[in-house]
């Protein structure tokens, strides 16, 4: 991801894109080729909010269950435990609404502990059964609501650690008590708004979401989720001397980093080769590794540390493939970031303040077919840039 990077405008883009050879029937509305299917987005939305659930369940949870007997309960802040691994999702589910970027998801289930998590209309209750039947293949379908139309994907919601299992089956209110590993235990519904593209004749309309638009989705959940990691877990925990978090977080059976719970996220993601990925970077990285990989991430990270309120994006070439690339801002949102940092002997800095941006979040979307760039005019063929 760090070679061959050319930056070009969306304009730049749509002007080469319309050189490449398109079917017939879709030659006159090139537009459509910088959108992002709805399903392909729902594809990455899931992925992530999957990635971090399963980080979540298995290297903490689970592990930290079996290493040293920190539970999960439902009345995590009482019993100064973890949240179970569905109040975490509903945390972060509630997170991503209340900054109103048109993404929402939720669990659900046949047999849901709280009735509020079962399927509220026939078409969710459809969704379930289908997943249950085929788990590997998630249910779709649009609907309009008002002037929306709102795309819908079910994907299928397995248990994926003991502490699932046990907890539904022991549960009072649990309508099934004999769940396994593995087992499909219910689903998560992905919903967010479409724009219609026309077509040649309303037979082939399609709908597609802007890269932009799938950036800011896929960035909303991963500072939800970094968010209620940071305060919910981390700092709760080591405010009250349960536990702490520490790079060595395996051999000293403890928490990871919140750094280290999105990079390892992000392996998960990157492992399922969907073509897009997200990085945590810096201008100062306490791991060099996670320093700016090309011009574009740099001029990022300075622009975001200037300007917070809004993301650096553009589109890139890397390789032979566009991308539309955005840096989001990430702020020191507790003091156990600020204090680690400025601790460290490897971190560049040592005077961080809350609030202050620390670095960025680069999400990276594919855009189109690979195509042959120095075929492309423009683009000098002796150029190494």
């Amino acid at each position: 991801m760090c070679t061959g990077v050319r930056l070009l405008s969306l304009s730049c883009l749509l002007a080469l894109l319309l050189i490449i050879p398109l079917p017939e029937s879709s030659a006159e509305f090139s537009e459509s080729s910088v959108g992002i299917s709805p399903d392909k987005a729902a594809h990455y939305i899931h992925a992530v909010i999957k990635a971090n659930r399963t980080i979540y369940s298995q290297y903490l949870v689970d592990r930290l269950n079996e290493a040293v007997g920190l539970n999960a309960t439902e009345n995590w802040e009482q019993d100064k435990t973890l949240p179970l691994p569905v109040q975490f999702l509903l945390m972060s589910a509630e997170q991503v609404r209340s900054q109103e970027v048109g993404l929402d998801y939720k669990l659900m289930s046949l047999w849901p502990i709280n009735e509020n998590n079962g399927p509220a209309t026939e078409i969710e209750r459809d969704g379930l059964l289908s997943v249950m039947g085929n788990p590997d293949e998630p249910f779709n379908w649009i609907v309009k609501e008002g002037k929306r139309v709102l795309f819908n994907a079910i994907y299928s919601d397995r248990a994926v650690a003991k502490r699932c299992v046990s907890c539904h089956n022991a549960h009072a209110k649990s309508p099934n008590k004999n769940f396994k590993v593995g087992d499909v235990m219910g689903g998560i519904l992905v919903q967010f708004p479409v724009a219609r593209v026309a077509g040649p004749d309303d037979a082939e309309a399609r709908y597609q979401v802007l890269p932009e638009v799938l950036a800011d989705y896929i960035h909303a959940i991963l500072e939800a989720d970094r968010t209620i990691y940071t305060k919910h877990v981390v700092q709760r925990l080591e405010t009250e001397k349960v536990s702490y978090a520490s790079e060595n977080w395996w051999e000293n059976n403890c928490l990871l980093l919140p750094a280290q719970f999105l990079l390892n996220a992000s392996d998960l993601v990157q492992s399922l080769r969907l073509g897009f990925d997200y990085r945590l970077i810096s201008l100062w990285p306490v791991n060099p590794h996670n320093g700016a990989a090309n011009e574009f991430e740099r001029y990022g990270l300075e622009s975001v540390a200037e300007s917070p309120r809004k993301p650096y994006s553009g589109t890139t070439w890397v390789g032979r493939r566009p991308y539309f690339q955005a840096v989001y801002p990430d702020q020191a949102i507790a003091s156990t970031c600020v204090s680690c940092h400025n601790a460290h002997p490897r971190s560049p800095k040592h005077n961080f303040k809350l609030n202050e941006v620390m670095g960025g979040i680069v999400v990276s979307i594919p855009l189109g077919q690979e195509v042959d760039l120095l075929a492309l005019p423009g683009l000098d063929k002796n150029s190494d840039d």
